[in-house]
């Protein structure tokens, strides 16, 4: 049965239809491709980044992670800004948003100076974009003046902040890199610049494989290679920790956030909605599924929003934030016991092997039955739960207090799917 909810949100002074926007990136790299993507129903798109030169790109330039068979676990690219000239760039942006007025459009834009900064949003200004959004963060530039390496520069984020801000009135974006300890440091000195918004994660600097037969990294560029951007499920969970930190972040309170990375389903982007982001931005996902994901993403967080009885996005955006807290304030006072489903179990033995080699030996094996039994060992890791191949096999049963600990009434997980 079809559910309708309103999906529609306002970000930084602009009414977005949905909070689904394709990232900068190849995804959106001319006219063509980002006028698919508004017809198929995204509610946005950051135009895929533009400077004032044109990078000579190298080819192959992309790798990928498996696991077991599963492939894209993550993505690995050595491209860098736009190869288009800068004139067809904003032409192709100018007819978006002439063509489709009431999608969001934003102009992702890389500077190596002050002055170039400058012209680059003046340009954007006379196209009448939505947004601008400030690339501090791409891993594979050539020139340590631009992309990541200014991103781990406070200095330099402030200073080219302030550079666009000081020639437009529109609404500027910080891209954060995550290739630093402190993501907030950087997010400070973008606010203190003028940047009214805040968008992570760009990709994670990395080494995918090695290729044995030339003896270098992935992928192999005339026998050579070199460290860049990951991108895709695995980097899901980096994302989600720089969000939440700076969700907290008392000098970044009320700052409105753009979700990245690993973004694929409805439960990926209801994960970054829930830690205070206002829309998520995704890349991968369409490489690997095409524009039309953002169908099943806004039919399955609509369907989520009615069985939870929330009938708008701001009802439940950031209602996860206050409930990450640090590992010190942690409830240590208890442990729960796991429960094992001896009806649904097949006798595989992943359980007892993985707890019995990476555990607490809190696992024997009833090898007559083929069925594990607990004993006293067992700290409540649940381990075993993570691992078990059978849905609901193994659940959170008893719960133990630990001795002289006070008890308390609790709040637990019960559903695990």
């Amino acid at each position: 049965m079809a559910v309708k909810k309103d999906l529609s949100i306002e970000y930084l002074g602009v009414k977005c239809e949905n909070p689904f926007f394709l990232s900068s990136s190849p995804v959106g790299s001319n006219y063509n491709m980002v006028a698919k993507a508004f017809d198929t129903g995204w509610g946005g798109a950051f135009y895929k980044t533009v400077g004032i030169f044109i990078p000579d790109e190298c080819s192959p330039r992309f790798d990928n992670t498996r696991k077991e068979g599963t492939p894209w676990l993550g993505f690995k690219n050595m491209e860098q800004i736009s190869d288009k000239p800068l004139e067809k760039n904003f032409e192709y942006m100018e007819r978006l948003k002439k063509d489709y007025p009431d999608k969001v459009l934003v102009a992702s834009i890389m500077g190596s100076n002050e002055e170039e900064w400058k012209k680059l949003a003046k340009w954007c200004d006379e196209i009448h974009v939505d947004l601008i959004e400030g690339n501090f963060s791409c891993p594979q530039m050539t020139s340590h003046e631009m992309g990541s390496d200014v991103g781990t520069n406070p200095e330099l984020v402030r200073k080219y902040s302030k550079a666009v801000t000081s020639v437009t009135k529109i609404p500027f974006i910080a891209k954060m890199t995550p290739n630093i300890t402190d993501m907030c440091t950087s997010a400070v000195a973008a606010i203190e610049g003028g940047s009214a918004g805040l968008s992570a994660i760009n990709t994670v600097k990395s080494i995918t494989n090695i290729d044995v037969e030339n003896m270098t990294a992935m992928p192999v560029v005339d026998g050579k290679s070199s460290i860049s951007g990951y991108s895709g499920a695995a980097v899901k969970p980096i994302g989600l920790r720089f969000i939440a930190q700076m969700a907290q972040d008392p000098r970044l309170k009320g700052v409105p956030l753009s979700g990245i990375g690993g973004i694929e389903t409805w439960k990926d982007a209801l994960d970054f909605l829930l830690l205070g982001c206002r829309n998520v931005q995704v890349t991968t996902g369409v490489m690997q599924y095409g524009y039309r994901i953002v169908e099943d993403m806004a039919s399955g967080l609509m369907h989520w929003m009615d069985e939870h009885g929330f009938d708008h996005l701001d009802d439940f955006i950031g209602k996860a934030v206050g409930n990450v807290i640090p590992a010190e304030e942690l409830n240590r006072n208890y442990k729960i016991l796991p429960h094992f489903d001896e009806n649904k179990c097949v006798g595989c033995g992943r359980c007892y092997v993985s707890c019995y080699d990476g555990g607490h030996q809190a696992i024997d094996w009833d090898a007559e039955h083929r069925r594990p039994v607990l004993n006293d060992s067992c700290v409540g890791c649940h381990l075993c739960l993570n691992v078990c191949p059978v849905a609901d096999c193994i659940t959170p049963g008893e719960v133990v207090w630990k001795e002289g600990r006070p008890q308390t009434e609790l709040k637990l997980k019960h559903i695990y799917e």
